[in-house]
């Protein structure tokens, strides 16, 4: 399959301060694919550099073959057949929903025509009974869906999200990500999703383009990125994880927590990263204090623990070092207990950018 998007080698900075610094990906007919990381990191300008908002210093973006931009060739935002759902929405708040929503087609278009089009929309996106209704009346979420209806109003080819769900209450973000997910999907349009949120960029992509200091350093779908993360960045960006310096041999990794099969090749220095979920802790029971240092199981002490709902995150420190631990909601231990531990899944970090 051809991809509809080629973002070639596109680098921007502002004054002497590079924002964005050779980044290249591709987004394929239908897929839905995040720009993922801290805020700063240059992904709200890639995504105004697609839409044409912003002008590269260098790079070519092409989509259906047909260049949006190069060093001859600037396409403007309202000719690339792209819509944009910006951050706060930018919707016009002296205009109704309808007339937001119909916004973006031509005047060319009769009146009566454009309000049938942006009807059929909003009845896509569930708010059509809304139509009268101004900006100021409507809850964030519905607010969001107006916006959302205005982008796909004019039937775009690809869809650009900047931070979507990043205003609604923690309640309402799972559901409506769940709801415009299914609906872009039906509507089988790319999307190109910019957030900072981990779990958001996991959930909704099919593939996530991890980005810090302006460079893309990982792209991968949501396993790939999380579970074999190729920088140290990447691996401590989508989550709390254990990065420990090491080395192995004969297949074995000697650590910390205990000795691990890993699948790399021997070399005396290597990074791991092992994830809280992947470790073992069991409590030390003291009357069998003695049979455990015999059989060499390393020991160490809870000094913290973080109860979130589903499960515990736990800190145990061991020579000094502080270890992360995730149990399920089940499986308590008290901060002060002695504990034992062993990793029974890692992955070795390949370069540390």
């Amino acid at each position: 399959m051809k991809p509809l998007l080629i973002v070639d080698s596109i680098s921007k900075q502002f004054q002497t301060t590079p924002v964005v610094r050779n980044v290249s990906f591709e987004v394929f007919p239908g897929e839905i694919f995040a720009l993922l990381g801290a805020s700063g990191c240059g992904k709200t300008t890639t995504l105004r550099l697609i839409a044409g908002f912003e002008k590269a210093d260098s790079g070519v973006v092409t989509m259906n073959e047909r260049i949006l931009e190069d060093k001859q060739i600037l396409v403007p935002p309202e000719s690339r057949e792209i819509g944009f759902v910006f951050q706060d929405y930018a919707l016009f708040p002296d205009k109704s929903v309808i007339d937001n929503a119909a916004f973006g087609l031509s005047r060319k278009i009769k009146k009566n025509k454009r309000y049938k089009i942006a009807t059929d929309i909003l009845e896509r996106v569930g708010i059509e009974h809304l139509k009268s209704r101004m900006p100021h009346h409507l809850s964030g979420g519905e607010q969001q869906r107006v916006a959302l209806a205005r982008s796909l109003v004019t039937q775009p080819k690809l869809i650009l999200l900047d931070e979507p769900f990043s205003n609604l209450d923690a309640g309402l973000r799972q559901s409506t990500r769940e709801e415009v997910k299914e609906l872009l999907k039906a509507l089988n349009i790319s999307v190109v999703l910019v957030t900072h949120d981990q779990e958001e960029a996991l959930s909704f992509a099919e593939r996530v383009a991890v980005m810090h200091d302006g460079i893309i350093e990982q792209i991968g779908t949501p396993e790939e990125v999380y579970r074999k993360p190729k920088t140290v960045y990447v691996a401590n960006f989508l989550g709390k994880t254990n990065i420990i310096e090491t080395r192995i041999e004969n297949g074995l990794a000697e650590t910390p927590i205990g000795i691990i099969k890993v699948d790399y090749q021997d070399t005396p220095q290597a990074i791991l990263s092992i994830r809280p979920e992947h470790i073992k802790i069991n409590k030390v029971d003291t009357k069998l204090e003695d049979k455990i240092l015999a059989e060499n199981k390393i020991q160490g002490h809870i000094s913290a623990c973080e109860f979130k709902g589903h499960d515990f995150t736990y800190q145990v420190e061991i020579d000094g070092k502080t270890f992360f631990i995730q149990t399920d909601y089940q499986r308590h231990f008290q901060v002060g207990d002695t504990v034992t531990l062993q990793p029974v899944d890692a992955v070795v970090i390949e370069k540390d950018m």
